[in-house]
């Protein structure tokens, strides 16, 4: 395994140097935004633009690699991405932003393709396996250290913009040095929902619940724990702990899961997402300590919720339809996650910042009993019926075909 990874290192190097500069702009995003009087509809707004922009990049971004290459379309990436971000601490204004939002929620997007259809092309039926956990890890662990930058620079000035702008520059120096040869173009994202939610209902529902709420805590999340008092490392560490929390549990969890019924399994996690969000509502004013450890355990119970819904509509199918399918869901979750910032934005304004726990809890409980009903009105495969856990973060349709489910089969016309 050490000797594949090391035969990839410059696509890890750029994903995770990527990723601590996504992670940061993000966060910086939210604050500013207040900081700037934005209402929190407004913000809620301009951050959904984001995830927007993954739905918009599924369909631009395949074609401009096409054209000119993962090299070349990596470049074009990352400059517009670099450039975007810049343009947010030039030029403050709601419009602005929502608009530049879209604009790097597509350049994100063209360079997880890039990434990720390269990896698939270097991987094989024996390293997939290995390979898709150790992105996966990175991603997590760049993201969750991506907060801690906060405490670099005030986040009225430009410098957060910069040092976020910095990173996507310098996740160009491993692309354009590896001699790696470039892969097969990637194929146009194939996104049909036909008869999936007649085939898994759980998992169609599952995954879009995974993005409301995966949507809502990215977009939102720094500006929840700014109106709960926490100053801008109490916010690193509360955004850090959801996301190493999803990192350390969601293993666990999906093994558990392959042992037992599914569904079973997606409801007690629902129930232990929707139990902490409300353990953080209840608590963050008081008891900080607790609040940020329930936040720990939200993020392993929400995290999981995307992985375990896709090993759930997997139980249900032919091998022939696992990647197809798996892109349907990947839709839904990214439709789920351009609805989560605008809707809990809404909700804020409405009432405020401490709603966003409302929101999580409702949604994943809501969850949790809908599992549970699925539960009882079916038959339960027995675990060597079922799908093999694979964990999932949501990123590109080109991460699909590294899941080791999927047999490689080489790019999909």
């Amino acid at each position: 395994m050490l000797k594949n990874i090391s035969s990839i290192y410059s696509l890890l190097a750029a994903t995770a140097i990527l990723l601590l500069g996504s992670g940061l702009i993000g966060t910086v995003i939210a604050l500013r935004a207040g900081m700037e009087s934005f209402s929190q509809s407004t913000t809620g707004l301009i951050m959904s633009g984001f995830f927007g922009g993954y739905l918009v990049g599924s369909y631009l971004c395949p074609r401009v690699i096409r054209a000119v290459g993962h090299i070349r379309s990596f470049s074009v990436f990352a400059a517009i991405g670099c450039a975007s971000i810049l343009v947010h601490g030039l030029w403050v204004h709601p419009l602005i932003w929502l608009l530049l939002r879209l604009i790097t929620g597509i350049s994100m997007l063209g360079l997880y393709l890039v990434i990720e259809s390269w990896l698939n092309s270097l991987s094989t039926n024996k390293t997939r396996g290995g390979l898709f956990a150790v992105y996966m890890t990175i991603n997590l662990l760049a993201l969750g250290c991506s907060q801690y930058l906060l405490l670099a620079y005030d986040i009225g000035s430009l410098a957060p913009f910069a040092l976020a702008a910095l990173f996507y520059a310098l996740a160009l120096v491993p692309i354009a040095l590896t001699k790696m040869a470039q892969p097969k173009p990637v194929p146009s994202a194939r996104l049909g929902l036909q008869h999936l939610y007649a085939t898994s209902r759980l998992g169609v529902i599952g995954a879009l619940v995974s993005g409301l709420v995966g949507g809502a805590f990215w977009g939102m999340g720094p500006v929840f724990a700014l109106g709960a008092g926490f100053d801008k490392a109490g916010i690193a560490l509360f955004m850090s702990g959801v996301i190493f929390g999803g990192a350390l549990l969601q293993w666990p969890l999906g093994h558990w899961s392959d042992r037992h019924d599914r569904r079973l399994v997606i409801s007690a996690v629902s129930l232990l997402a929707g139990a902490a969000a409300l353990g953080v509502y209840f608590l963050v004013e008081q008891h900080r300590s607790l609040a940020l450890l329930a936040a720990v355990l939200y993020g392993g119970g929400s995290f999981a919720i995307y992985s375990l819904s896709v090993a759930q509509a997997n139980d249900h199918l032919h091998a022939d339809d696992v990647l197809e399918t798996t892109r349907g869901l990947l839709l839904l979750s990214g439709i789920g996650a351009s609805i989560g910032p605008l809707a809990v934005g809404l909700l804020m304004q409405w009432f405020d910042a401490h709603v966003l726990m409302l929101y999580l809890a409702t949604l994943s409980l809501m969850l949790s009993l809908f599992a549970w009903q699925r539960h009882r009105v079916g038959t339960p495969l027995g675990a060597q019926q079922q799908a093999e856990f694979v964990m999932m973060a949501r990123t590109s349709s080109a991460v699909l075909e590294l899941d080791p489910r999927v047999e490689a089969e080489g790019p999909v016309p």
